[in-house]
């Protein structure tokens, strides 16, 4: 599913609409577009002749500004996907089809010049919103603060919900969380108040890390850990069979001889 990764890369190919101004709205699928309470012509409406001005990314949602102060935030889910003027950012997602079909759009923009942008779904738990309320996220995972990082991790919750609640801190996906925390050493299911000053330093480290590493990679599913994530599966650093279970409703990959 995308994660911050993702969205990175598709909020960098949706800065191509910068400057454009929305000439068409196809919705295809009316679940998928959130008008509030404008309804859907008038959302519409008030967005044709608007111009883009910024394309930006908060957490696992990527956000475009237009110059009469409203907002599109886009939402992938576990399948979305965009493609901007025919040309897709990532190919395909890890656990969605590997082949585009215009049949799994949601949602088209359509920009002055001709240019299109393409929303795709097939599993359709993506959005698109008019002026969302992003107020119930918590910081961005990479521009945290250590303060941020410290209000979020309290409480008895394992340590890996509390890094897959985007109102702690925005961002993580399954893949991710499980990547950063087996190059943590650290177990899925510790509760998050227990990591001490030193494991807490290197949590913070390894996951700003890992985020750069599997950036520069292409996608939160190029983790080391990655091709073991099945059941018989091996801990890609010592060998140790893999245990399986689910963590914070997500099913979840670790090491038991080395997570603690």
């Amino acid at each position: 599913m995308p994660e911050l990764i993702e969205a990175e890369i598709y909020r960098g190919a949706l800065a191509a609409t910068i400057g454009r101004r929305i000439a068409g709205v196809e919705i295809l699928t009316p679940s998928f577009f959130h008008s509030g309470d404008l309804g859907d012509d008038t959302a519409v409406s008030t967005l044709i002749g608007s111009r883009i001005e910024a394309v930006e990314r908060h957490g696992k949602v990527v956000i475009m500004r237009t110059d009469t102060g409203h907002d599109l935030s886009v939402r992938f889910g576990m399948t979305g996907r965009v493609i901007v003027d025919g040309d897709a950012p990532i190919d395909a997602l890890e656990y969605g089809p590997r082949r585009d079909d215009e049949a799994w759009d949601r949602l088209r923009l359509h920009l002055d010049d001709g240019f299109a942008v393409r929303f795709n779904d097939p599993r359709r738990f993506g959005s698109v919103s008019l002026d969302a309320d992003l107020h119930a996220l918590g910081p961005d995972i990479v521009s945290a603060t250590v303060a941020q990082w410290r209000a979020a991790l309290v409480g008895r919750r394992p340590v890996k919900a509390v890094l897959l609640d985007q109102a702690r801190l925005a961002g993580l996906g399954n893949l991710l969380c499980d990547e950063i925390l087996w190059r943590s050493a650290l177990a899925p299911t510790r509760p998050a108040d227990s990591l001490d000053r030193e494991a807490f330093v290197e949590l913070r480290r390894t996951a700003r890390a890992t985020i750069r590493l599997l950036s520069r990679r292409g996608g939160s599913h190029r983790g080391d850990l990655q091709e073991q994530r099945h059941v018989g599966g091996r801990c890609p650093a010592d060998g140790t069979g893999l245990r399986r279970e689910v963590v914070a409703g997500r099913t979840t990959y670790w090491c038991p001889t080395h997570q603690h």
